[in-house]
């Protein structure tokens, strides 16, 4: 088989045909004599044939390579975007728990002005009455006087 197309293979499988076409001496314990020009032509060819085979699987494996470390690459970019995603989620939701918290915060001063001021309102309106109440009650106490002073007089001075 010596054309350029022989793979190992073949040429093993070669190897095996002249050995089984080679005359078995009798009494010799399986030994077998063949054509030795068929036998260096064939490991010849495996000779030319081991390094070709021997390149292709380097380039085969420098190919997977080349593969796993781009695989590896995207990989690395499709756990980086996630990463920045899930740190962005997490960035936007640290974000609403804050703006959540300042809103508490300030609807709680508002409840607490809101109280502050309906107090102080409450106490003027009271300071206001109190002080009517009081006047009121002195000028109806200064009427009454007043109206008393009249009856007072007006007896006199019908007598």
């Amino acid at each position: 088989m010596s054309n350029n197309q022989a793979t190992i293979e073949d040429l093993i499988d070669e190897m095996y045909d002249v050995l089984d076409k080679g005359w078995k001496m009798p009494l010799s314990a399986g030994k077998v004599f063949v054509d030795g020009e068929e036998v260096r032509a064939i490991v010849d060819e495996l000779k030319e044939e081991i390094p070709t085979e021997i390149r292709q699987a380097k380039a085969i494996l420098a190919d997977r390579s080349k593969l796993i470390a781009e695989a590896q690459r995207e990989a690395d970019t499709i756990i980086r975007v996630a990463e920045e995603k899930a740190r962005a989620l997490v960035t936007q939701d640290e974000i609403v728990r804050q703006a959540q918290q300042k809103a508490n915060e300030l609807i709680a001063q508002a409840q607490q002005k809101f109280k502050e001021m309906r107090k102080a309102s409450n106490d003027y309106v009271d300071d206001l009455m109190r002080r009517a109440d009081e006047s009121l009650s002195e000028n109806l106490s200064e009427l009454r006087k007043t109206r008393q002073s009249i009856k007072t007089s007006q007896r006199n001075s019908q007598i």
